[in-house]
């Protein structure tokens, strides 16, 4: 059977519902659409989509966060977030009879460590109170803890059945992935601690199925800042990924980047898999 999934990170569901969203879903027509930072509690948005199941995994915090999949099929199971992070709504995951689907948001962190100390410098030389390192950085040693975690939690689930991770990375993981790699070595989503973390659950079995297919392509990227027109000239970052088990290669059909559709800082990414 031939299932065709669509993954986008929306930057606020009630903001994009407002930018023709629901006839984004209608127009790709995939089996399951999946969307990362609702920044939305339960209630708070009302969908016109009549064909799909939805599942929202919230974040305590209010308009932080969150991710949901729309499901043309119903699922064995459901479950919401994983371990011991289960307050920042990053995950939903749906059974199958033939794999596992997770929409994730992996954490953003904020600050890198060269970041911290050009941060140091400019505070030092301003003569302004300058932040404590470890406290600065906690939220950068939070996205790795859970880089971690969620590495072991999605081998063990590869035992099982197929599994199709889909959402954003917050990394790009090479310099082919950003515009500009040089000046950013070092910034976060840039940082050789993040670039690691890929290549760890890369090495654990799973597969970027867009560079599974387009190894050598440039210019794909699936983000860009809201500054410096940095869309209108396609400097980007390629941050949202479809990865699948090892075990799942040989059915990839086909993986997509659709930077024409707008309404977020992030543009949708496909794919496409007959199983």
């Amino acid at each position: 059977m031939k299932y065709k999934f669509v993954s986008w990170n929306v930057n606020g569901l009630r903001a994009v519902l407002k930018k023709g969203f629901e006839d984004v879903v209608k127009d790709l027509d995939a089996d399951f659409f999946c969307i990362q930072e609702t920044k939305m509690q339960e209630g708070q948005a009302v969908l016109d989509l009549p064909e799909y199941q939805e599942y929202y995994s919230y974040a305590e915090k209010k308009g932080y966060s969150g991710t949901a999949i729309f499901a043309k099929h119903e699922p064995i199971s459901v479950q919401y977030n994983f371990g011991d992070h289960q307050d920042e709504g990053r995950m939903v995951q749906l059974e199958y009879d033939d794999f596992y689907l997770l929409c994730v948001y992996v954490p953003n962190a904020r600050l890198s460590p060269k970041e911290y100390e050009e941060e140091k410098k400019r505070a030092e030389k301003k003569g302004e109170p300058v932040q404590d390192r470890e406290e600065a950085l906690e939220r950068f040693n939070y996205r790795l803890k859970w880089e971690d975690d969620f590495r072991k939690y999605v081998t063990k689930l590869a035992k099982k059945k197929h599994v199709i991770i889909c959402g954003d990375m917050n990394v790009a993981h090479r310099e082919i992935d950003l515009k500009n790699p040089k000046p950013n070595v070092g910034n976060c989503g840039f940082t050789d601690e993040e670039k690691e973390k890929m290549d760890k659950l890369l090495a654990a079995g799973f597969t970027d199925t867009f560079r599974h297919l387009y190894p050598e392509k440039e210019d794909a990227y699936s983000w860009w800042s809201y500054r410096f027109n940095a869309r209108a000239n396609n400097s980007g970052w390629r941050i949202d990924y479809f990865l699948t088990d090892k075990g799942m290669e040989p059915h990839i059909k086909e993986a997509v980047i659709y930077p024409e559709i707008m309404g977020s800082d992030h543009c949708p990414v496909g794919l496409t898999v007959e199983i």
